[in-house]
């Protein structure tokens, strides 16, 4: 057993593809109520490692500890019962279903009536448009469909609806692509709300600028590998940028 001193831990995590070597012997920690950036560029391992964290592939070497219990995900569903959640960056929400249904999708509330089950669409209402008011985000109606949301509410909704069903780790997959500069503003204050409440965050994205404002610690990730791992105390994002732009710590940040 781990010492818990972290929330989530993985230990020289590999990964194959045939004969593609997506991981080799990458580390990652993630500390309770910490917001860790998890960078790099497109072909890095960031969006491979997080699916492993998150039941979606199995590793093919290494070990991963949660609350300092060596654990074993076989499913996305395995992860979720322990609280670890996923918000991908194309959003797993249902256009032509309402909000409500969609804050409660896979999860819903059943009520009896005589021996048939049913869904309790008044009490998933309520307890939406609760959570949703809580968010900041303003509708006329959890009835409507989610398509009329904007892009930084679609992303409330997701992260919202994470919160809601008590996440203890909350990843979030390139949350901030294609969003206006308003947009980024209210979805970087709801990562922060995370943050607050005691859930721990792991911000997967390319560009340093997006997880800057809000993250303590960055991992950088190259072509499968670790390269780095600075806090923002020690580094600018010109820092980061150059270590993921050379595929190296630089001599300064090491020490």
């Amino acid at each position: 057993m781990q010492e818990v001193t972290s929330l989530a831990k993985m230990v020289d995590i590999e990964k194959n593809f045939r004969a593609v070597q997506a991981l080799k012997k990458v580390n990652l920690e993630i500390r309770p109520g910490e917001i860790l950036g998890l960078l790099g560029d497109n072909g890095a391992g960031k969006s491979t490692l997080i699916k492993i964290l998150a039941g979606v592939f199995p590793p093919d070497g290494g070990k991963i500890f949660f609350e300092g219990e060596q654990v074993s995900f076989s499913s996305p569903k395995v992860a979720r019962v322990l609280g670890i959640e996923t918000v991908h960056q194309a959003l797993s929400l249902v256009d032509l279903m309402s909000i409500s249904r969609n804050f409660f999708l896979g999860r819903e509330s059943i009520k009896k009536i005589g021996p048939v089950y049913l869904l309790d669409k008044k009490k998933m209402n309520e307890e939406c448009e609760k959570a949703v008011t809580g968010l900041g985000v303003k509708v006329r109606s959890t009835d409507e469909f989610v398509s009329i949301l904007s892009g930084g509410e679609r992303q409330a909704i997701s992260i919202g609806r994470a919160m809601h069903f008590k996440v203890k780790l909350l990843i979030l997959d390139e949350p901030l692509a294609a969003l206006s500069v308003r947009e980024t503003r209210e979805v970087l204050r709801q990562v922060e709300k995370a943050k607050e409440s005691g859930v721990s965050v792991i911000f997967i994205t390319h560009n340093v600028y997006h997880v800057y404002p809000v993250a303590e610690r960055f991992v950088m990730l190259d072509k499968g590998i670790k390269i780095g791992e600075v806090y923002k105390k020690d580094a600018s994002p010109e820092d980061i940028i150059e270590i993921i732009a050379t595929g190296k710590m630089s001599e300064t940040l090491k020490s």
